[in-house]
This record gives C-alpha cells, structure tokens and sequence, in this order.
C-alpha cells in the first residue's frame, strides 16, 4: 500500500519544485498554506451551493489556486515552468464579478455577512483569500517573483467572492443587510 506521509518533513523541513529543503516556518510556505486554506474554504462553499454555475466558476477558482501554488511552491529558476496564471485568468475573474453585479447592484455600505449559511462560506472564503493577498504581497516584497499576475488574480478573487456572497443572498430571496439595518 501507498503511503501519503514521507517521513521528510518530521525535522520541520519540506522541499519547493526545485532543489533544497526549507523551514516550514518560512513565508513562502505560510503563503502556501493561506492559498491552501482558501482553496479549502472554496470547497466548503462549493458543497453548500446548489448553482451549477457557480459550481463551476468556484472549481475553475480552486484549479487557479492550484496552479498559483505550484508557482509560489516552486524555486525561481523553476517557477515559470509552473506559470499558469496570467491576464486571462484575471481577466476572467474580471468578467465573473460584472456578471455578478449586474444581477444584485453593488452595495453602497459595509454589510453584515451571514444571511444564508451558502453566502456566510462564501465571506469566510473572502477573508481567508484577503490574508493570502496579504502575505503574497509580503513575499513578493521579501523575494521578488516575476509574474504580476499573481497578486492581481488574488486581489480580484476576494472581489469575486464578495460578489458571489451577494448573488448568493439574491438568489436564496434574502436581502444583504448593511450595519446601518442593525
């Protein structure tokens, strides 16, 4: 039988796509784990909605994240091997979030998230997305990477996921309360 543990990282290492081991305490593997998570969140709001369509916008997103993972989980000489993310795939997370407000408006004040459990996944996806931008940025502040379109791509991803708490409380009939309503 296959194993899924290596025994590797018992010393609080673990290897890139590349050559070397680095500390498990590194930023790049915190920046790993936050894509990681929020992949995860992802798939908790994805077994909460019963959309088709946003089914699949939210698997195509968990894909992205994977491939921005193998990017940022790779050494630099070998990053752009893994370079999957470019203008399209902002571009098209540009297009999702119109599409999406044009459905439901734009609110024009904060909102309180958790009208239905299906948009409450979604704003915590939101959050968990908004802390891997932030040590993405971090890292790229630390050690430069080359493709800009990471950290475009995952600022426009809270973006979406905000937009699709909103459809999401639209389409279960629930109106979006602002903290002016409470």
């Amino acid at each position: 039988m296959t194993s899924i543990y290596t025994k590797k990282g018992d010393d609080g290492d673990t290897g890139l796509l590349g050559e070397g081991r680095f500390s498990k305490a590194s930023l790049r593997i915190d920046v790993l784990g936050n894509l990681d998570e929020a992949s995860a969140a992802l798939a908790v709001a994805r077994s909460a909605i019963d959309d088709t369509k946003i089914n699949l916008v939210l698997s195509r997103i968990q894909k992205d994240l994977y491939n921005m993972m193998a990017e940022v989980g790779a050494t630099p000489e070998n990053a752009h091997t893994f370079r999957r993310i470019d203008k399209a795939c902002v571009d098209w997370l540009e297009q999702q979030i119109e599409q999406n407000l044009e459905i439901t408006g734009a609110p024009t004040e904060f909102i309180i998230p958790g009208e239905v459990s299906s948009s409450a996944y979604l704003s915590l996806a939101r959050t968990i997305v908004r802390r891997a931008e932030r040590r993405l940025v971090e890292l790229h502040t630390r050690e430069p990477f080359e493709n800009p379109h990471l950290i475009t791509y995952i600022n426009r991803l809270s973006s979406l996921c905000f937009s699709l708490e909103l459809l999401e409380n639209h389409r279960k009939g629930v109106s979006t309360r602002a903290i002016k309503d409470l």
